[in-house]
């Protein structure tokens, strides 16, 4: 499946691109809301899934609006625990570790973060999880899910469309990467991907990507580490960084690398 082999539906808040695997069908949609996230429909014999919430109450109107009428066998509640009103009345399912994460844990932080930061824009209401996941398979609305736990919540694989959900890539942007050690964990996990042959690898931060990404990347997360290594503080890396990929978006999140890096 090529990344680009997509039909567009415009909706009243960012867009909708629809993946057609045959029995299966995959709405990417991107809500150009501030932080430009991306939540993933899975659709099979007209009934969807959900990965992961849309957290700014624009984005959530439209989406719940382009679901009306449709059946919703629940939502996969990950890294994006915020959202509370798309998809009230569907069953919702995370980990345990991953509800922690969204109640008490850095996503916590982050959602009274963007509270703050965007007022009424912002949902911050946290969904409620009705079914807790744990590491393997797991069968919502007819299609068949894999379950892979991580430190902070969890990664979705997709068998029938040959897909993986995990929550950050981008090919060419910066990434928030937790130091040596983090990116040494990023590195395997992409080349995991690499050696599965998945077709696409979806993010909520990114357009759904493929294995050539993946490698890109790869070699990103490696240059990073030896940047760090030649330099003494997080300024210099940071500038170190931004003039080798003088074109990478996401400076936040290289921000955010830097203290990592040199805390």
């Amino acid at each position: 499946m090529n990344k680009k082999n997509f039909t567009t539906v415009r909706l009243a808040q960012g867009e909708m691109h629809v993946y057609d695997f045959g029995g299966v069908k995959l709405h990417a949609y991107q809500t150009g809301d501030p932080l430009a996230d991306e939540v993933f429909l899975v659709e099979k014999a007209g009934r969807f899934v959900a990965i992961e919430s849309p957290c700014f109450t624009a984005s959530v109107a439209a989406l719940n609006e382009y679901l009306a009428g449709r059946e919703a066998a629940g939502v996969l509640v990950a890294y994006h625990g915020a959202g509370g009103s798309f998809l009230p009345d569907a069953p919702k399912y995370a980990t345990a570790n991953a509800e922690e994460y969204t109640r008490q844990g850095g996503g916590k932080a982050l959602i009274d973060q963007f509270t703050t930061a965007f007022g009424s824009d912002f949902d911050g209401s946290i969904h409620p999880i009705t079914h807790t996941l744990s590491e393997g398979e797991v069968t919502i609305g007819g299609i068949r899910f894999v379950i892979h736990q991580t430190a902070e919540a969890f990664d979705v694989e997709i068998p029938e469309i040959n897909a993986v959900y995990t929550h950050m890539l981008g090919h060419d942007c910066h990434s928030i990467v937790a130091g040596s050690g983090h990116a040494d964990a990023m590195i395997a996990q992409l080349r995991g991907y690499i050696r599965n042959g998945y077709d696409l690898i979806l993010t909520s931060h990114y357009t759904p990507e493929d294995l050539k990404d993946a490698e890109t990347k790869i070699l990103y997360l490696e240059e990073l580490k030896s940047i760090a290594s030649s330099c003494g503080d997080r300024a210099s890396f940071k500038a170190a960084v931004q003039a080798r990929y003088p074109a990478y978006s996401g400076e936040n999140y290289l921000d955010m690398t830097a203290g990592f890096f040199f805390s």
